[in-house]
């Protein structure tokens, strides 16, 4: 990793589901069930993935345009019902806690902006072992959601970083729009939830599509 002389910037922010953790399969699958349990048209998986990373109630809206939102509860609950069952599944894409160690050994400030709840984040956190790893976090559920640039805002004034010297790692067009919302930079990553091609039509820093890629550029380039 660059040295705190010649480094570009002081604090790198992550998105947590498809970008960290290997997530966006079953929340996809999860959001399906949930939309069949209720009668209501399941979203191919496209449409399921495009969601995430998005707060509960947009979300809600894009995969089930035709529930009223009294209805957003229900079917809210029926998602959590699916993707409770299965999240012990979830891991850390390989790399990514050696990846977390490096950054943090170099001095650089890392946070997390995630759609997740306060609560989701908190419990996956504790599960996969990587809670003291990060000097912030934020959450969909204290404050606008994404892209809206409220995340990194408050990420950003808490740990007394300028734009300039921001990054946001993300695999949504949801996470480069919150970046470019808040003035700072975007590095998209093509393994997760959205296809590249949305991805570099937000002209990110870069698209890597790996976790050693990712690695690699950051060594060079942050």
């Amino acid at each position: 990793m660059r040295d705190a002389a010649t480094r570009r910037f002081d604090l790198i922010v992550f998105d947590w589901d498809g970008t960290l953790v290997d997530s966006t399969t079953l929340i996809g699958e999860a959001l399906q069930h949930a939309c069949r349990d209720l009668g209501l048209p399941v979203p191919d998986d496209a449409a399921a993935r495009y969601v995430i990373g998005l707060g509960l109630a947009d979300a809600m809206k894009l995969v089930a345009p035709d529930l009223p939102p009294g209805r957003y509860p229900e079917l809210g609950a029926r998602y959590r019902d699916h993707y409770l069952v299965r999240e012990p599944e979830i891991t850390l894409f390989d790399g990514a806690r050696e990846l977390l160690a490096e950054l943090d050994a170099a001095g650089y400030r890392l946070a997390i902006a995630t759609g997740k709840t306060r609560a989701g984040l908190a419990r996956s956190m504790a599960r996969i072992g990587v809670e003291g790893m990060f000097h912030a976090t934020r959450c969909a559920d204290e404050g606008f959601p994404k892209p809206h640039p409220d995340m990194l805002l408050h990420l950003m004034e808490r740990l007394a970083v300028e734009p300039h010297a921001t990054l946001m790692i993300g695999d949504t067009t949801h996470d480069l729009d919150l970046a470019q919302n808040a003035g700072a930079a975007g590095l998209a990553v093509t393994y997760g939830a959205h296809p590249s091609e949305g991805l570099t039509s937000r002209a990110p820093l870069a698209a890597v599509d790996s976790i050693p890629e990712l690695r690699v550029w950051l060594a060079h380039n942050a």
